[in-house]
């Protein structure tokens, strides 16, 4: 185990200091994309101006005769594109896989000036977190870089989450950890075959009515994933990083999608993956705090003064617990609204009216 004195300690000579706190920058949408593909390679421009965070997908859903084209267009498509605010990632293959060595010798050594963080699927425990940590040290020296890349944990079997805490706090390069319910479902022999979501067959159903134990019992579908997503939130909250959902599957399926979201939202998710365009815009709803729970949020800070002691709101009482939670819910519009205009001007518009 590291001494607690050199955890952020530069693992490599010529490496850059690790950070010491994980910059948090809106990242409603990770928005995946194959850079192998001319079609999606053209759209990736028009795609930075909407979105939070694109990633450059070279793991699943890419075939393995594809490998190396996915990875030489990633570095094409950094190397040519103005990313502005938005985020660059890449997802790369596995650690037990032929390419993921490949994968980071490339990519941070020809484009490690434009990336920003590095998700790491199918990640066991702290063991696969350090070795990825020693070598993107190693890199780094190698090219010359001044700021260090930070690492993303996919949450996706069993051993990962029986190991969640570990591996959330085990380098300073970690920025957050996403749940990957499909491989999770495999890990854990999970009857499902779905992508993320519900189940109809997960359920709870209400107590008969008299003798008859069929008629007029309701039945509510459950989330097969709450206990995980809430472990993961715990474990990234305790070690300062950032908890993210995974994919939602089923494209056309928007309502179901935007459930999901917010579940993982209101849960203390921070974003979710969008698979299609049209999830963009759901992650961004869902994942920005509303105008008017904004402007209730203001509300009570500013009627609790100096955050102590109790007054009641509108018949409701709120004392310093409130102002905790609703500090959450401004420090987040406040980090929004400076990068959308839009968002901002209906925090205000929204603040303006509930004062009046």
């Amino acid at each position: 185990m590291r001494s607690p004195k050199d955890f952020f300690a530069p693992l490599a000579v010529g490496a850059p200091q690790p950070p010491r706190q994980i910059p948090v920058r809106p990242s409603r949408m990770i928005h995946f994309f194959d850079p192998g593909n001319e079609k999606m390679a053209a759209k990736v421009p028009d795609l930075a101006k909407k979105t939070d965070v694109l990633l450059g997908n070279l793991e699943d859903a890419v075939r393995a005769d594809r490998k190396e084209a996915a990875r030489a267009g990633l570095v094409s498509i950094a190397k040519a594109t103005d990313f502005g605010r938005t985020q660059l990632w890449t997802r790369v293959n596995s650690l037990d896989s032929p390419w993921v060595l490949d994968d980071l010798i490339t990519l941070v050594t020809e484009i490690g000036d434009k990336l920003d963080v590095i998700m790491v699927p199918k990640v066991e425990g702290a063991q696969d977190i350090h070795y990825v940590d020693r070598l993107l040290a190693q890199l780094e020296a190698r090219a010359g870089l001044t700021k260090p890349l930070l690492v993303h944990a996919i949450l996706e079997t069993a051993s990962g989450v029986a190991n969640v805490e570990e591996i959330a706090g085990a380098s300073p390069r970690m920025q957050g950890i996403s749940l990957g319910p499909a491989d999770l479902a495999a890990s854990r022999r999970m009857k499902t075959t779905r992508v993320g979501g519900g189940h109809p067959g997960y359920l709870v159903r209400t107590d008969p009515v008299g003798e008859d134990l069929t008629e007029g019992r309701t039945t509510y579908q459950q989330d097969l994933w709450h206990y995980t997503v809430a472990r993961m939130v715990d474990a990234c909250a305790m070690n300062g990083i950032l908890p993210y959902y995974g994919p939602f599957g089923d494209i056309r399926d928007v309502v179901a999608c935007e459930d999901q979201f917010r579940n993982a939202f209101l849960l203390g998710c921070v974003g979710a993956w969008s698979l299609h365009p049209v999830q963009i815009d759901i992650a961004k709803k869902v994942f920005s705090p509303s105008p008017a729970d904004v402007a209730w949020a203001r509300r009570v800070i500013a009627e609790m003064g100096d955050g102590t002691g109790a007054v009641m709101i509108d018949g409701k009482m709120q004392d310093d617990a409130s102002v905790k939670q609703c500090r959450v819910v401004v420090e987040l519009a406040d980090e929004l609204a400076a990068t959308d205009p839009e968002l901002a001007a209906a925090y205000d518009a929204a603040t303006k009216e509930i004062q009046s």
